[in-house]
């Protein structure tokens, strides 16, 4: 363990044995990345994505070594579900940090396939990690503000376009499709612009779920529910590699999704629209409740101690 050292030294050794094995697993991504590009047949494409596959995994595993060779922290995690590596999943969190990515992944290793999500077109751009992304064929979103689409109207549905289209790739392999369903990192400034009627949460946005949803046509029809809560107050992820992070709160529960949720115009049918949304603000209230409870039970340990 590392996390004797001074809280600048900490952060400067986890950073660089993340570099490390991120150029080393670099190396065959990029030589897999480029087969793939080349070589179309369908059978190769498939080994080549088992392949690509097998070396991210190695790549996390190092990412999540180096987390633990550098940093102690106390994981307050319930005992998961049942969970298999061959079901699809929607797998949705709250999300205050980039340190929420690194909870996901250590919680989840091995236990569900392996995480895709939707990102921004710009990101495809980041050395090494576009084209990683690329080759394990996760999707690439490109945003457009309300102002570009009232002078651009044609360019509205791209992104359910942008959605159908990724979804069918995963619906002939188990696939686990992690969601922020805030849409953006929590913040006191976010949760008052948005007078957000929850006390730890932004509005949770319900179109993606949908869109993904109709997409995958009946193959994910469970929802694993992700709580994080870092009970010492809100944190940055430069803090968490300082060494400042020592207790992590996870609570994790998996939902049935109605029926009658998992296909619906959600755009253009009022009916189902409200459906999803009352759903979704249903586990919005509850998710809301247990991270107050925890927070309480949190700090009434800390007062405990002082005393």
């Amino acid at each position: 363990m590392l996390s004797f050292l001074p809280p600048y030294m900490l952060a400067f050794s986890c950073i660089v044995l993340a570099v490390l094995i991120t150029l080393i697993c670099a190396v065959p991504v990029y030589i897999l990345a480029l087969s793939k590009f080349f070589i179309r047949f369908t059978a190769w494409q498939q080994k080549c994505a088992l392949y690509l596959m097998i070396t991210v995994k190695a790549w996390i595993w190092g990412i999540l070594r180096s987390v633990d060779l550098t940093q102690k922290i106390f994981w307050n995690v319930t005992e998961l579900p049942e969970l298999h590596t061959n079901e699809w999943y929607f797998v949705n969190s709250n999300h205050q940090s980039w340190t929420d990515i690194i909870v996901l992944l250590k919680i989840f290793a091995d236990k569900i396939p392996f995480p895709k999500f939707f990102l921004k077109q710009e990101l495809f751009w980041i050395p090494i990690l576009g084209t990683a992304w690329w080759a394990l064929d996760y999707p690439f979103m490109k945003r457009y503000s309300k102002n570009y689409l009232k002078k651009h109207p044609e360019k509205r549905g791209l992104d359910v376009e942008t959605t159908r289209k990724a979804c069918e790739r995963f619906q002939h392999t188990p696939v686990s499709i992690l969601n922020f369903a805030e849409g953006t990192r929590f913040t006191p400034t976010k949760h008052a612009m948005q007078h957000s009627p929850y006390r730890h949460l932004l509005r949770p946005k319900a179109g993606g779920f949908a869109f993904t949803l109709n997409a995958m046509n009946g193959r994910i029809n469970n929802l694993i529910d992700v709580t994080i809560v870092y009970p010492e107050g809100p944190i940055r992820f430069w803090n968490f590699l300082c060494g400042r992070v020592s207790h992590i709160v996870v609570r994790v529960k998996k939902y049935v999704i109605p029926n009658d949720l998992l296909s619906g115009d959600y755009r253009n049918d009022p009916a189902y629209r409200e459906r999803l949304q009352a759903w979704l603000s249903d586990l919005w209230v509850r998710k809301d409740a247990m991270i107050d409870e925890i927070l309480s039970n949190a700090t009434q340990r800390i007062l405990s101690r002082s005393l």
